[in-house]
C-alpha cells in the first residue's frame, strides 16, 4: 500500500490487523461478530512533540512495529479502499516485541 500521509506532531498512522474469521471450533463468524481489532502495524511516524523549551521529543515508536492500542482509540479514515487508523502515540498500550 502506497501511503503518502505524514503525521504531525506525535501522532501515527496504524493499519488494523483484522482479527481471523474461524474460531478454534471451526465456525467462520460474520463481520457483525467480530470485535474491533486492537492490535495493527505502523505505517507512518509524526515527528513527535515539543517540550516547553521547543525541542522535538522523539516517538517510542517506529514504521512497522506492531501496537496494541484501546479499542475505540483513533480517528478512523479509509484510503485506497483501506481502514487506517490515525492516533496519538499516547492511545498506544504496548508494542509487540517479535
Amino acid at each position: 500500500m502506497s501511503l503518502n500521509l505524514k503525521p504531525l506532531g506525535n501522532r501515527i498512522v496504524v493499519e488494523p490487523l483484522e482479527q481471523e474469521e474461524k474460531t478454534s471450533a471451526g465456525l467462520y463468524l460474520p463481520d457483525t461478530a467480530k470485535e474491533k481489532p486492537q492490535q495493527g502495524v505502523v505505517l507512518a511516524v509524526g515527528p513527535g512533540d515539543r517540550d516547553e523549551k521547543g525541542e522535538r521529543i522523539p516517538m517510542d515508536v517506529k514504521v512497522d512495529d506492531i501496537v496494541l492500542f484501546a479499542k475505540y482509540a483513533g480517528t478512523e479514515v479509509k484510503i485506497d479502499g483501506k481502514k487506517i487508523l490515525i492516533m496519538r502515540e499516547n492511545d498506544l498500550l504496548a508494542i509487540v516485541e517479535k
